[in-house]
């Protein structure tokens, strides 16, 4: 009896130690994410989904905006987080937000690094490899670590599901793939393609006899649950567009395609050193992938990475069409071929060279030679992704303002110093205090063409803005008549006249009764002196960068 006491103490001792080790892991990964994207908020498109959140949940928010009103895409992401802006501020639901969602990626992070039998703490070497191979190594200008929004708790369950895949157990997987295209049902769903890919691979070979056992079935309760829950991020998309007929639904899908996302979507838009670094990526990971003698656990994951870039190779294919059938590449090039490669890629290849280096258990897939000038290659890699990273956060804390505030953002005086963004971000937020307090809730705004934050300060709604495109068919048609009607094309210089409205009275009376505008707010570094009635600011008011006047009757 003392034996199996002394022995049970021990167990307990040490999954206590365990625990302690896995707790303080997981707080430094969320440390880190925090030092990485811990902007302001709200971050890039954190105004984009929780203004519409909140709308969800108070459909008296910015009722009076196109976009805010229009129809929901990503349900399950306003259900989760959306009900928190009933009881605190935008601002605050943001931070909620995000450690939720980086919560889920720590976790799955880990998940896949204890997977792989790697130690503790070489996960934070994992994340700072993915960080910085998705920043500088991205095809299509994806990015995972950073504000809330429906893909970071999808990539982060995600994240659970490839630790599933590694562990050979397909059928809990597919559900946690179905709980992530809950909440962004492209990102979960080309998972799920890259998965089967992973799956087709590996579990053929069983099947042949080429390793012992049998293979796995692919048709498991796990692969209907996780349909069932994707449903959830499925038909509310699939909604959007059965409202609309064909003709509207061919036009929103060039709209979409060839000029509001044709940056993410569009392959002739992307740089062309683009192409290189990414492909610098892929030849890498296929490296590290074949041409070492890998286990099964480390095939499995090499091929979930190899999926995501035979994804990838189809949206080439893809973005050859416009040339010659453009209705059907408009359609086809919204599903995001791009997206997946550029954050699995560089986080197999992470993991791959951490697991080549770090496993002690599993068998070492390279020889001695091979392995120690991996070591080095890693130390170097590792070396520049901490720079890379450190560089972001640096120039990010020194610049003082939400990165949807930051000029870099806007395309408006990129090289202004950091003193101007913050004096232009403190004037932006003056602004927009004074409308949210001094002007009715169901106002609406005609507003300056380079900022995507008045909803989130202002709590108003606003003609249109570049930034906040309806999903939609019918609305995202409507939000390009408006935007090209308040900022029409054949003012010339898109880079500096496309960013006021053009000061015409009869097209002001015009936009006053077509879109129930009164009142305008106007940048005084694009436009100083405007004949029409300033109402602010007025008498002891002080603004050195906006103006709000009142439109001609």
């Amino acid at each position: 009896m003392p034996t199996v006491k002394i022995r049970w103490v021990m167990e307990r001792e040490n999954s206590k130690s365990t625990r302690m080790v896995a707790a303080t892991e997981f707080v430094a990964l969320l440390a880190l994410f925090f030092v990485y994207a811990g902007d302001l908020p709200p971050a890039v498109n954190e105004a984009h989904y929780l203004v519409k959140a909140k709308n969800f949940w108070d459909p008296s928010f910015a009722a009076t905006d196109l976009f805010a009103a229009s129809g929901k895409a990503h349900t399950t992401f306003y259900w989760v987080f959306g009900w928190l802006t009933k009881y605190v501020s935008l601002e605050a639901t943001a931070w909620i937000g995000r450690v939720i969602g980086w919560s889920v990626l720590a976790a799955g992070l880990i998940l896949c690094n204890r997977r792989l039998s790697l130690p503790p703490f070489v996960s934070l070497a994992v994340a700072v490899l993915w960080i910085a191979g998705i920043e500088k190594g991205n095809l299509a200008g994806e990015w995972v670590i950073g504000g809330i929004e429906g893909k970071v708790p999808a990539y982060g369950f995600g994240l659970i599901g490839l630790a599933s895949v590694i562990q050979r157990r397909w059928s809990t997987a597919w559900i946690w793939f179905g709980i992530a295209s809950a909440f962004h049902v492209l990102t979960g769903g080309w998972l799920v393609v890259a998965s089967m890919v992973a799956f087709v691979a590996t579990e053929r070979r069983r099947k042949n006899g080429e390793h012992d056992g049998p293979a796995a079935r692919f048709f498991t309760p796990g692969l209907f649950i996780g349909g069932a829950i994707a449903m959830a991020g499925l038909i509310p998309a699939l909604e959007l567009t059965m409202a609309a007929t064909a003709e509207q639904r061919s036009l929103a899908a060039r709209i979409y395609s060839y000029v509001r996302i044709r940056h993410h979507l569009l392959p002739s838009d992307f740089p062309a050193h683009w192409f290189i670094r990414h492909g610098i990526l892929v030849a890498g990971m296929y490296a590290l992938v074949f041409l070492g003698r890998g286990s099964a656990v480390r095939r499995r994951l090499g091929w979930v990475g190899v999926g995501a870039t035979l994804i990838t190779a189809m949206g080439f294919v893809v973005g050859a069409l416009p040339a010659v059938a453009p209705d059907l590449a408009a359609k086809l090039l919204r599903y995001y071929w791009f997206r997946l490669g550029d954050a699995i890629v560089p986080l197999v290849i992470a993991l791959l060279l951490a697991d080549a280096l770090f496993n002690t258990n599993g068998g070492q897939p390279w020889p001695v030679q091979v392995r120690q000038g991996l070591r080095w290659i890693a130390v170097v890699a590792i070396g520049i992704a901490v720079f890379v990273v450190g560089e972001s956060s640096y120039d990010r804390l020194r610049i003082g303002v939400p990165p949807s505030a930051s000029h870099r953002l806007l395309g408006f005086d990129p090289n202004a110093s950091a003193e101007q963004l913050q004096q232009g971000f403190r004037d932006w937020v003056a602004v927009c205090d004074w409308i949210r307090s001094s002007t009715p809730e169901d106002e609406v705004f005609l507003t300056p063409r380079h900022q995507q934050t008045f909803k989130w300060y202002a709590g108003r709604g606003e003609v249109a803005n570049w930034k906040d495109v309806p999903q939609d068919a019918r609305s995202l048609i409507t939000w390009l008549e408006r935007f090209d009607d308040i900022f029409p094309k054949q003012l010339g210089d898109v880079s500096i006249n496309a960013m006021r409205v053009p000061i015409n009275y009869s097209k002001l009376r015009k936009y006053g009764k077509r879109y129930g505008v009164r009142f305008m707010v106007v940048d005084n570094r694009i436009a100083s002196s405007i004949p029409l009635a300033k109402i602010y600011p007025v008498a002891n008011q002080q603004n050195a960068t906006y103006s709000v006047y009142e439109l001609p009757y």
